[in-house]
């Protein structure tokens, strides 16, 4: 095993598996062909489908942008990524892109699409999941102009051009608690130039406020962390490695306190534990009772993205 191991937030829980759905038009010993080029599935799929069916079984399209096949599960089409490798088991993950799996070189098609269905209910919450995810970020996305608001540590932040105050930025305060941050641009600058200015600024605050809470958290857990780097990465929120290094992002930011302050503890149960087995999730629970709800909280919110 290497010396320096780096994690990657485990945002997902796998679910047990569950039978897969009993499909006449669908022989499970059969693998899919590999889809045509210009094939469009059909909007509605498998109409036969019992109306009980939970909600986000609903009939759906999924298909990722790099997917070279597809097949039903439950009652939906889902076009996936296949990337062969060299290990032992076929592995599958759900992002925003959709469903990528990796799979051993030696593993038939038939093989992996019957892993596929033997994961069918938690693959298609997760799918549906992501998909609604995104729909939030992509209305939570920040239009670069004088007065824009910005999530706050649980609050707002609005940045407003401010030829009178330090390019780097200053924080006024207001009646309430609920400040602004000035930033010493002219009044014609472009979107860009505004954003590129309240990144920096929000960068400095969230290396103060990081260390803050890292010296607040070590000793009570017993650990010491000798680096911290801010990320600004799309779909990962913190990293730890062996050596004592912590990267966070700083678009964490614009979450609530106590939801950072899960961020920053599971980082460093890591340098305790360089997984995510029962012992990791101990070490969590031992200083946030309710890790798991701030968990939650972290996977379900939306963070603006900050590029278009």
């Amino acid at each position: 095993m290497h010396n320096l191991v780096q994690l990657a937030l485990d945002f997902l829980a796998p679910a047990p598996p569950v039978a897969p759905p009993d499909n006449k038009k669908y022989k499970r010993n059969r693998p899919p062909a590999l889809v045509p080029k210009g094939l469009t599935a059909p909007d509605v799929i498998a109409k036969s489908e019992p109306p009980q069916s939970p909600e986000w079984a609903a009939p759906a399209v999924f298909r990722h942008p790099q997917a070279r096949r597809e097949l039903r599960l439950g009652n939906a089409l889902v076009g996936y990524a296949l990337v062969r490798a060299r290990r032992r088991s076929i592995g599958f993950s759900v992002a925003e892109e959709g469903l990528s799996v990796r799979a051993p070189h030696a593993v038939t098609l038939g093989a992996i699409d019957a892993a596929l269905q033997g994961k069918a209910d938690w693959i298609l919450r997760k799918l549906v999941e992501a998909r609604e995810r995104a729909a939030r970020v992509h209305a939570a996305r920040i239009v670069w102009q004088d007065g824009v608001c910005l999530p706050w540590l649980g609050g707002a932040l609005c940045v407003r051009l401010d030829g009178t105050a330090p390019v780097a930025g200053r924080l006024v305060a207001a009646p309430g608690g609920q400040g602004s941050l000035h930033l010493g641009l002219p009044a014609h600058a472009s979107a860009a130039q505004l954003r590129d200015a309240a990144a920096a600024w929000v960068a400095r605050a969230a290396r103060a406020h990081f260390t803050e809470r890292l010296e607040h958290f070590a000793p009570r857990m017993g650990v010491r962390w000798r680096r911290l780097a801010l990320t600004n990465a799309r779909t990962r929120w913190g990293s730890a490695r062996s050596d004592g290094s912590i990267r966070l992002n700083w678009r964490l930011m614009h979450f609530a306190p106590d939801v950072l302050d899960y961020v920053v503890v599971h980082e460093l149960a890591h340098l305790r534990v360089m997984d995510h087995s029962p012992r990791f999730w101990a070490e969590v629970e031992a200083v946030l009772p309710d890790y798991a709800a701030l968990r939650r909280r972290l996977h379900q919110e939306a963070a603006p993205p900050w590029e278009d």
